[in-house]
């Protein structure tokens, strides 16, 4: 139960590392901010958007298990 614990809180390390590091220049901020042009990811952001999904998607299985195995206490 202990390992669950470590994954839940390196996933959500490494997860709020990837997040910050997408911010962009140019008035972009935590918030973000309004574009009017539609652009397409690609190289680099595009991976850093996928593994920020895979992410999501690991730290919620691992948040799952742990409050099922726990019991919910």
């Amino acid at each position: 139960m202990t390992l669950l614990n470590i994954a839940q809180i390196v996933a959500s390390i490494v997860l709020v590392l990837i997040i910050l590091s997408q911010v962009r220049e140019a008035g972009s901020g935590f918030f973000g901010s309004a574009q009017n042009t539609i652009r397409t990811r690609r190289g680099l952001e595009r991976t850093m958007f996928q593994l920020t999904i895979v992410l999501i998607v690991i730290f919620l299985v691992v948040s799952t298990l742990s409050a099922r195995l726990t019991g919910g206490q």
